[in-house]
Formats: structure tokens, sequence, C-alpha cells
């Protein structure tokens, strides 16, 4: 090998890929100089390199991609130029390079010439390689667009096409080390490559192309890091050696469901027969798809057995061969498996009822081509057996213990196959589908213009044809003289038909949209000139494709109509198919294996809309879930184009639509979620707080908060802190008053008042009832919510100062929408509320509930130390003693986070390096405990302790969790693909999901921000899903369960509680650790470097019992608020003056240390000054530490003293006096909060 180094300048920048020769010769590399063609023709200097096949140039040594390539090949001859230079002659351009020294110059010619010599001496005729794909894309850092080729295992960039087809080029991107993803740019249609050296950036024309290049480099990639070992085995059938369809040798694809073999060109066209015809899966890169049950499946069946029922009737000049066209190729594979043309027909004379007999009498026993046979045939899959316990073919096989044929009906669970009888169960019949006949003219967009993004695309795109519905096919031709169609749609293919009501409108007037949806993820989009068109076609193809059971979802006015796979409540191990449509804001549906004919949700009163992504055979699959009054439906579409519309659909009809009250999001009680958020907030954080609903809120912030709730109720939430109190009343005032029809309605109004002329109290209440009952469903529903909370509220008026009365005040113009109001209609309201149990018939249980709820959330008050919402609480630290108590205040908004840090620092804990410390929530006498995250509310927390049996028993404790390895381990779990799995024990309360009482061994895994639960380690499809966002866990269970072993985690959801056993301390706490870690994805504390959140309290912990009582506030808790407003201030001023560092006072810090001090000692005479007019005594901890040599309780009692004559004391001793402007400074801070009590004032400090 020869290595040179000279410079070399090159005339011009050739783009180009050049062809392989199978041996290399002579090698070459160095800097050299090449000659820039332009103005001044200057040369640049690059590296280049000779390996004996082409040169290649580089900016420099170290880059692994060149900026051009010349092939041996391509060279016509090198020719001597003076100046130490010399060409490089090809057919398309000539290449000047140039060195520093004439003897580097002759090695190079020297190199070249003789590797020319070498070449036409050895040269012999190459087969031409057909690339997979090619074609013009845009590359960031290049302004012309370059020709882009895959061929094999590598990505070419070339100048343009003749320098591709004349072996020029840039440089090749070796799919072995490759990867390919898509962009989130501006520009939707980029996608990358990336590699270890350099990524590459490119965009595609659209959105089409850019999805075809992703799939072509997938499958490079796939193939170049392939594996035979799969092929191997199930060539081991001879048969399997040639495709099942066109005999080409060495297949290496299959079709999953039907169990053939089948070459790559045949492969695409299975693909699009769509999954439920034809699943097809590679040899080589599907690993994890072929299990030892599939394989064998495979060498038993063997693509001759299959063909000799597929291709029982082929004739030999209908046979497919190897190099026939794609067309032919689509038209056969379609015959064969989808239409079943050429099948044996043994079984053509039995009804489905008789195939689907058959198929359960197969299913028990080994021969799985009978099997096959039958189901081929037309016989149901998810037929009715008539074991209530093994209610399918595939769980009578099971039972069986058959393997193959448990593999065969897995794979076949969404496959529909049509019978020899045309006439089969739940199709129209012939004549029907031969009776509809439709010709007009009608708009027609092409299949990849289905989204109607813009006016203008639609223009550009939309073109009108002349269009026939006939025998079940939808044709459309250039125009109504055309005897050759543009495209067909066979209309019994249709999973979706989507109707626009809005009109659109074209430069030639409106029009009036449909789109059509297949199983090949085609769109077809149609428009007629008026509705009354449009409705005559929706309703002709309607009727095609809807089975007969089915038929009554045809009858209503829908916008959305079509086929979906569903599970729900009644079988969720196995997805069926429905058929489903949209009428407004109902979701009617009929399920074949309901004996009703059709049912519906209502899409407002969801109490539950969400999608998520599993994982099916290998391929991630959306779910959407609705819940509807304990009605629970899991559905997923043919493909994702339609699934993506019939989300979008039911998200629209399930939003708010409109200013009436049916017209809200509602709740499962069929009251507006807005009104029971509202009430809920209120309930939670304003019964203790005065004159709630006679403040006003913010009018921005109550219109924001009235738009978020319109958007979607349903997924917003109101969070304390966040949102102020009286902005939440007044969006529910605010919600009363604008709804298009008066709560009460307006109808009714004159009876209202009338019902007052009567003077018997049972009477009048009788009357209200009559009343009520008369309100239509919503009003109703509605109105007995605001009731029962109002009637709440004034049962708490002692502290909030908000008796019936009162609230009558308030919400009779809101009820009645009276722009005024009268004293009858507060009258009215005022009778409402003083006599709710009695009108809307609460049980007395309910009242004596509703009193325990007031009593725990109005009892924080008993524990307030200021009116701005501060509580105390008892917390522990590390276990539950006396002396690792710590009494510290809560604020409404703090978090755990908040919480551990201050509990951390009273106690001077400093965490070992690589420790994690959490709050932990203790209930159930101490048997079970759960971590707090880092961001939930305290408060909220400890009030929801009310639901609990025992909520005395509850209580928070701070203590090690986490250690950073213990994170780590999960982290590199994850990578795996799953963070935890093992065998526990559970038992479920109610039992549902469990047969029996008892602990039951079950395979849990933990993936996906999902807990999978399987019957055992072998099994491949879950019983049952837990979606960690919606379930509580904690560590522990309950003795009550009698538990197998002490150890063991508890499940809560809102209806169900999973107890789960371990056989150890340590698996117990892997499990509840990975559990959190993947709850909360990771995030479970603070970033590292981001300043620890503590309370802008300057010391939050109360020392010793008892507690300040509301009933003494007085002057002493207003003044301390506005103490607690000076820090909040302070607090505010020193953060937003810390991020300017640079210009930071020096004196800052200390300024501010001396403000705090001041406070802190102001604090401590206010509180002196109100122990004398209370019956108990209580020391502030917040006294400085003792100099050294001093004893703590001797500073105590001196303290003391000096309090005793404070009041005769109107300045600070000399050590302690502040500079003047620090006092000002002070004063101003004071002001913008709140002015001093008198006697406060008269204590003021003096400068």
């Amino acid at each position: 090998m020869l290595i040179h180094q000279p410079f070399l300048r090159r005339q011009y920048l050739p783009m180009l890929a050049f062809m392989e020769h199978l041996q290399r010769r002579l090698n070459q590399d160095g800097w050299i100089n090449s000659l820039l063609k332009g103005i001044k023709r200057m040369f640049q200097k690059r590296w280049v390199k000779f390996d004996g096949l082409s040169i290649s140039y580089y900016n420099n040594e170290k880059e692994m991609y060149s900026k051009g390539i010349i092939p041996l090949s391509a060279i016509s001859t090198v020719r001597v130029q003076g100046d130490n230079k010399f060409e490089v002659v090809t057919t398309q351009r000539t290449f000047v390079f140039r060195v520093e020294k004439e003897e580097e110059r002759n090695d190079w010619i020297s190199i070249l010439l003789n590797a020319l010599k070498s070449q036409s001496l050895t040269s012999q005729s190459q087969a031409v390689v057909t690339p997979e794909k090619w074609g013009y894309l845009e590359l960031r850092g290049y302004k012309a667009k370059i020709f882009t080729v895959l061929s094999g295992n590598s990505v070419w960039l070339c100048k343009n096409e003749q320098d591709f087809k004349s072996g020029l080029g840039i440089t090749i991107i070796p799919m072995n080390v490759a990867n390919v993803k898509q962009v989130d740019r501006t520009v939707k249609q980029s996608f990358e490559i990336i590699t270890p050296y350099r990524s590459f950036s490119f965009t595609a024309e659209t959105e089409k192309e850019k999805q075809d290049w992703i799939e072509a480099v997938q499958q490079s990639i796939a193939e170049t890091l392939s594996d035979y070992e799969v092929a191997e085995k199930i060539w081991f059938n001879e048969s399997n050696r040639s495709c099942a369809d066109c005999k080409a040798p060495d297949p290496d694809w299959a079709s999953i469901n039907l169990c053939v073999v089948i070459c790559k060109k045949c492969a695409g066209q299975h693909r699009s027969l769509g999954p439920k015809d034809s699943k097809v899966r590679s040899l080589k890169m599907d690993a994890s798809i072929w299990s030892n049950e599939l394989i064998e499946l495979f060498i038993v069946i063997g693509n001759k057995r299959a063909n000799d029922f597929w291709a029982g009737n082929l004739q030999k000049d209908e046979e497919l061969h190897m190099d026939s066209p794609v067309e032919k190729r689509k038209n056969f594979i379609t015959q064969k498996y989808k239409e079943g043309k050429f099948r044996k027909t043994f079984l053509a004379s039995l009804t489905k009822e008789e195939l689907n007999k058959a198929l359960c009498a197969a299913v028990v026993k080994p021969d799985v081509l009978e099997t096959m046979a039958l189901l081929f045939s037309g016989a149901d899959v998810m037929c009715a057996t008539g074991d209530p316990v093994h209610s399918t073919p595939y769980l009578l096989a099971k039972k069986a213990g058959q393997s193959l044929q448990m593999e065969f009906l897995y794979h076949n669970k969404f496959s529909d196959f049509p019978q020899h009888d045309i006439h089969s169960e739940g199709v129209l019949s012939q004549e029907s589908s031969q009776s509809t006949f439709l010709c007009d003219f009608l708009y027609q967009a092409p299949a990849a213009a289905s989204k109607i993004s813009s006016e203008k695309k639609l223009l550009e795109e939309t073109n009108k044809k002349w269009c026939v519905l006939e025998g079940g096919f939808l044709s459309y031709y250039e125009n109504d003289k055309s005897t050759t169609p543009n495209g067909t749609i066979n209309i019994n293919e249709v999973i979706c038909l989507a109707i626009h009501k809005e009109d659109f409108y074209l430069n030639t007037g409106p029009i009036f949209i449909f789109e059509i949806y297949l199983p090949s993820e085609r769109v077809f989009l149609f428009g007629a000139e008026t509705s009354q068109a449009q409705r005559k076609w929706t309703e002709a193809i309607a009727k095609h494709f809807v089975p007969l059971f089915a038929e009554n979802l045809t009858e209503a006015d829908y916008d959305l109509i079509g086929q979906l796979f569903y599970k729900d409540c009644h079988a969720l191990d196995q997805w069926r198919k429905g058929w489903f449509a949209m009428d407004k804001s109902s979701l009617h549906f009929c399920l074949q294996m309901q004996e009703v004919q059709g049912d519906r949700m209502h899409l407002r009163r969801l109490q539950e809309l969400t999608i998520s992504t599993m994982v099916q055979n290998g391929e991630k699959l959306d779910v959407l879930l609705l819940v509807e009054k304990g009605r629970t439906l899991y559905i997923h579409g043919h493909t994702k184009l339609d699934f993506t519309v019939w989300h979008t659909a039911i998200e629209k009809a399930a939003g708010t639509d409109g200013n009436a009250l049916q017209d809200q999001q509602l709740s499962k009680n069929d009251v507006p979620i807005i009104v029971n958020s509202c009430i809920a907030f209120v309930t939670q954080y304003g019964l203790g707080c005065k004159y709630i609903y006679q403040k006003n809120g913010d009018p921005l912030h109550i219109s924001e908060l009235l738009e978020s709730f319109k958007k979607d109720a349903r997924s917003f939430k109101l969070r304390a802190g966040k949102h102020q109190l009286e902005d939440v009343t007044g969006v529910l005032k605010s919600f009363l008053s604008d709804i298009d029809d008066a709560l009460l309605t307006k109808e009714l109004y004159p009876y209202w008042i009338s019902a007052l002329d009567t003077q018997d109290d049972k009477e009048r209440i009788k009357k209200y009832g009559a009343f009520i009952r008369s309100l239509p469903g919503v009003n109703r529903a509605t109105l007995a919510a605001i009731i029962e909370h109002l009637y709440r509220v004034q049962k708490c008026s002692e502290i909030n100062h908000m008796n019936a009365h009162s609230l009558a005040l308030v919400f009779s113009s809101c009820l009645f929408q009276t722009k005024g109001q009268t004293s009858e209609e507060v009258n009215v309201i005022e009778d409402l509320i003083n006599n709710y149990v009695e009108i809307f018939e609460v049980k007395e249980d309910q009242v004596k509930q509703m009193d325990i709820e007031n009593s725990f959330i109005t009892k924080w008050k008993d524990t307030q130390v200021s009116q701005a919402g501060d509580l105390l609480i008892e917390v522990y630290v590390e276990r539950k003693e006396p002396d690792c108590s710590i009494i510290i205040r809560i604020s409404p908004v703090m978090e755990a986070e908040e919480l551990t840090n201050d509990i951390l620092a009273i106690k001077n804990i400093i965490p070992t390096k690589g420790d994690i410390w959490a709050t932990f929530e203790v209930i159930e006498n101490e048997e079970l405990e759960r971590p707090l995250h880092y961001k939930e509310n305290i408060l909220e927390q400890v009030l929801r302790w009310s639901s609990l049996a025992e909520p005395g028993s509850a209580y928070l404790v701070v203590k090690r969790f986490l250690t950073t390895d213990t994170i780590k381990h999960c982290s590199d779990r994850s990578t795996l693909g799953s963070i935890k799995e093992g065998i526990l024990k559970i038992k479920e309360e109610p039992s549902k999901m469990l047969s029996g009482n008892k602990f039951q061994d079950r395979y849990f895994v933990l993936r996906d921000g999902f807990l999978f639960l399987y019957k055992d380690v072998k099994s491949s499809k879950h019983d049952k899903m837990f979606s960690l966002s919606s379930v509580k866990f904690y560590r522990g269970v309950k003795k009550k369960m009698k538990p197998p072993t002490s150890w063991g985690l508890t499940a809560y959801s809102e209806k169900h509680h999973w107890h789960l056993c371990c056989d150890s301390s340590q698996t117990q706490t892997e499990w509840m650790t990975s559990i959190f870690i993947a709850q909360h994805e990771y995030d479970i504390w603070p970033p590292a470097g981001k300043e620890r959140k503590r309370s802008i309290t300057k010391n939050p912990k109360i020392g010793g019992l008892p507690l300040i009582p509301i009933q003494h506030e007085g002057n002493a808790t207003l003044a301390r608020k506005n103490i607690e407003s000076a820090r909040a201030e302070l607090e505010r001023l020193r953060l937003s003056e810390k991020c300017d560092k640079e210009s930071v006072d020096s004196s800052l810090k200390e300024r501010a240390s001396m403000v705090a001090h001041c406070l802190e000692h102001k604090d401590d005479k206010l509180r002196n000054r109100t122990r004398k007019h209370r019956s108990f005594n209580c020391l502030e901890d917040t006294e400085p530490e003792a100099p050294l040599g001093q004893p703590k309780g001797h500073k105590g009692l001196k303290t003391l003293k000096k309090t005793e004559d404070r009041n005769s004391k109107a300045t600070l001793d000399s050590d302690h006096k502040l500079p003047s402007r620090v006092i000002e400074e002070l004063n101003v801070v004071l002001q913008r909060s709140r002015t001093l009590p008198k006697e406060l004032q008269d204590e003021q400090i003096l400068k």
C-alpha cells in the first residue's frame, strides 16, 4: 500500500456515487489542493484517498463522509499538466489536482494509470442492481436538491441523476451503523439518517414521500442487521423454500395468520389486503414474533398444504410467476386470499352455524389443518361455544392443551374470511347490493389529500369527476363520457364513512364533503353540491357496507359510521368487532356479542376519556377508553387514520358545545363538571373562610377560568395556590347567571314565587318538590348539587358568617337570572336551603356524614395561626415517638418538598450524599405508608384522610426513602424493556378479576406506565392492566386481609383495592421503589443544582402545645398577618434581586438579615403581649442560640423576664439598632401590606 501526503487543489466539486469493484489494488492518500472552478479558479485544500477502487476527497483526514467520489470505472485517463498539476478525466467532467512537488505528482499519476490498466485487463460486465428507492430530496447544508438513492445496504448521495448513472457521487451512508427518525420541525416533511459520525437531515416534498423514505431506510437497516436463524428453521419444510404465490426461491417473508411463506414482492401485495386478511412479518427481522409454537405451526402446515386449500381449484394458466408484473401479482393475491376464488369447495354446503360448530369440535384435536380449512371457509373465530367458562374456540383449545391450535387461532383473532355462499350472516344480500344505482358529478380529491387543511389546498387538489355507484363498487371517471374509470372503490371494504355537515366553499360555490376510509390506509374525499345530494350518496354507501344486524345505525343522523374493535366489561380478554355511529353528542353502537340490537353512550356525560398505547403482536396500538355511568368501553381502529378520525370526533362531541345547561360536559350525575369542580374546591378550601360568597374575584381571572372550563372541563383542574377562592366562587356565580335559561327556569318563575303564599311548611315543601320534579333532568341534578353545597356552607356559618339568608341574597339572582332581586326570590332560595333535607329526601346518615366531613375540614381552622391560611400540624422525623415530633406551619400551597426541607433544617439533618429523603403518609393504624411526590400538596393529602375509617390514626413522617444507586438500577432496567417483573400473591376487594377470596400467585410486569398482571410467566396475554397514574400504591398490607407474608403492597383505585404480597422485605422495597419511580417518570426529586425549596416563613417550627384557637385571634392575628406579609414581600424582593448576581449590592444580604431579625423580634413582642390574655402558656421556639458556655435555658428565662418589662421599652438595645435606611425600607414593606393596629404602631421601632 502506497501512502502519500501531498497538497492538491481540485477544479470542481463533484458529487458522486460509485459501483464497487470486487478487488482492491492500489492505495494512496494524502493532502492535495484541488481547483475550485469559479471566477478566479481558486484551489481548495482537500484530504484525498485512492483505495484502488475510487478517488474520494474530504475536508480533513478525520472526516468519515467524503465531499466527493470519483470511481475508477468512471475515469477515462489521467493527464500531466504544468505547475505540478494533473487531470483526472471522466465522461462527465475533468478534475484538476495540484501537489507541492513534481515527484509527488508523478507518484499519483503512476498509481492511477496502473490501476486503470489493471482494470481494463480484468474488466467484465457487471449485473445492474435495481435500487429500492430513489429521488430528489433537500439536504441541509446544500442549496440544490440532492439525488438520493437507496440500494442494498447503502444510501448514495449524488448531485443529479446523470451523475448517478455515470457513477459520480458525493458520499455513501452505510446502513449497518445508521438509524432513521422523524424530525419535529416547522417543516413536517423532514427526517434524519443518524450515524455515529454525522446526521443527515433530509426534507421530502410531501408527507407521504417522507414516510415512504423512512419505511424504505428502516427496511434496509433491518435487513442489514437481519438474522437467518428463523428462516432456516422454517425452510426445514421443503415446500417453504419457494414462495407460496409466485414460486420465487428462498422467500424470507410470511403471512402469520394465513401460514404461508412468501417473497418480498408478494409480501408488498399481502400488506395491501390489510392486517385483518394478511399479517405480514419478516423471517429475518421480526425475531420477537417468532415463538417456538409459531415456527412449529409453519413447519407442520407448510406452503404445500396451505396451497392444497387456497389453490385447490387454481388452473395452470392462472398461476402467478416470479417475474409477473405488479398489477397481475396484486390481482392474483386479492383473488386467492381475499375473495377465496381458488379455494377448495368441500365445505361450501355448510351454513355459518355448522361451520362454527365444526370449528369448536376441531380445535380440541391436534389436526390444525382441519381448523385452518374451517376458519378460512368462513367460520367465526370468536363464535360462541356454549361453554360459559371456555366461551371461545381459543379457550377450548387452551383447555384441551392444543398449543398449535391456540397459536393459529390467536393470530387469526381479527381475521374475517368470506363464506363460499355470498349470502352470509350479517352481510347484505346480493340482490340488495346490486339494486342501488347512483350516478352524478362529485368533487373528488386524491387519496393523499384527505385532510382539509385549507381552502387553497382543497382548491388545488379537488376536481369534478363523474361518479357511479353500482354493484357494490364506487367508480369515478374523468367525465360522463369516459369508459375507463380513474379509480374504483370496493364499498364492502369500507371501514369508516365520515360526513362533514358544514359546507365548504370553493370558487364555484359551497360543497358538502364526505370521506371514505379503507383498511389499506387509503382515504377518498368526495364533495356534493348540496346537502341533500351528500345525504343521498352517504346513505347508499352505508347500506352497502353496514351489516344487517347493525342497520338501525344508518337510520340516525350520523356524522361518522363504521367498524371498530372493542372490549367492554362483559369480555375484557379479547377484542371483538362492533359497528359504531356518531350522532351529535351520542355514540351509538351495535356489538356482535350483545343480544340487544343497539346501545349508546352520552359523550358529554363521560367520566373518563383517555387515549393510551398498548403493544400487540409487536406493534403499537392506540386505544381509546370511554367510561360513562359505570360502563367501560375500549375501542381501537383498523388503521391509524380511521382511529384518528374517531378519536377526534368523540373528543369534540364530548366537549362543551353551546351555552345551554345540557350542552356542558356533565358528570355521571348529570351535573355540569364546572359546577362540581367549583363546589369541590370551595368545600375543601372555603368552608372556614369568612363571607366567602360575598367577596368578588378578579374579573380577568374569572373570565380565564370560564374559558378553560369551556375548552375542556373534564381535563381542567382547579389547584390550590394557583387559583384563588374568590375567583372560583365568581366562576360558579357567573356560570349560573349566564347559561341560556335560568336553573330554576323562567317558565316556572311565577310558580316558585306563588309557593310562598302557602303558610303551611309541609305543603310549601311539597310544592317545591313538585316544581323540582318538573325541571329538565340536568337542571334537576344541578339544583340538587347547588342546594346541597349551600346547605353545607350554612352549617359552618359560625366560622364563615354565611347563613342561609346571606347565601340566598347572593344566589337568588343567579338561580332565577333576574337583573335585580326581590325579597320573594331571596325567600324561595332561603327556603330551599333550610329545607334541603326534606325537599330532596336526604337520608339521616348522609346528613351525619356531611357533619363529619365539615368538622374534619374546618377543624384545621382551630389551629390557624393567621388568616393567611397557615395551619399547624404534627410531623414526625424517622419514627412516631414523642421526641421525634415537630409542630410545623402548613400553608395551603405547601408541597412535600418544602415540608421535607423545613423538617431537615429544623432538625439540622444533612442527608448523606446519595440519600433522598421524603415525606411519607401513614394510614390504617400504621399498617400502610406511601411516599409523597415532592410536588404533592400537603394540605390536600391531609384533608383526604376524612374518608378513612379512622382519620385520627393517620400522620406524616419524614425519613429516608431512596438512594441514587437505586434510581440508577431502575433506570438501567428500564432500558431493557421493563423496570420490574416477578411473581406476587394478590387478593382483590371487591373480588371481580380473581375467583375466590384468597391470595393467588400471579406474574407481574412493570413497564410503559402500567403494571401488567399475567396468570403465569408463560402467559402471552395479560389478565389485568393497572395504570400507575390512576392507582395509589402503599407499602404494607392490612392484617385483616390475612396476608401469607409480612411484606407487601396495597393498591387503591376509586372502586377497587388490590393487596399484593412479596416473599421478602427486599422484594417489597424493590417493588415499591420501582413503582414510585415509574409513576413519576424518574422525576422523583428536584434536578441537581436547583435551589432547595423552603417555606418563605423564616421559622416554620412552632414549639409546644396546645395550639392557638381561632376564637382568640384578635389584633394579634391581624398583626401577625402583617408580619407574614412583610416576610413574603422581603423574600420576593430578595429573590428578584438574586437573578442579577453581578449587580447585587454586597450589603444586601446583611441588610435582609437585619430586617428579618427585626421582624422576628417584633413577632416575639406580639406573642408575649397576647399571651397575657390567654389561659395557657405557649413558648415560641424562636430564641437564638445561647453564647458558648451559657445554658440555653438560662437565656430563655432571661428572655421571659425581659418580656414582662417590654412595655416600658421603646427602643432596641444599642447592639441591635438598625441603620435608618433599612428601617425606612421595612416601613415601606409594611405599608405595602396593611397598617398595623394602633397599639403596635405605638411600639414601632424608632430611628
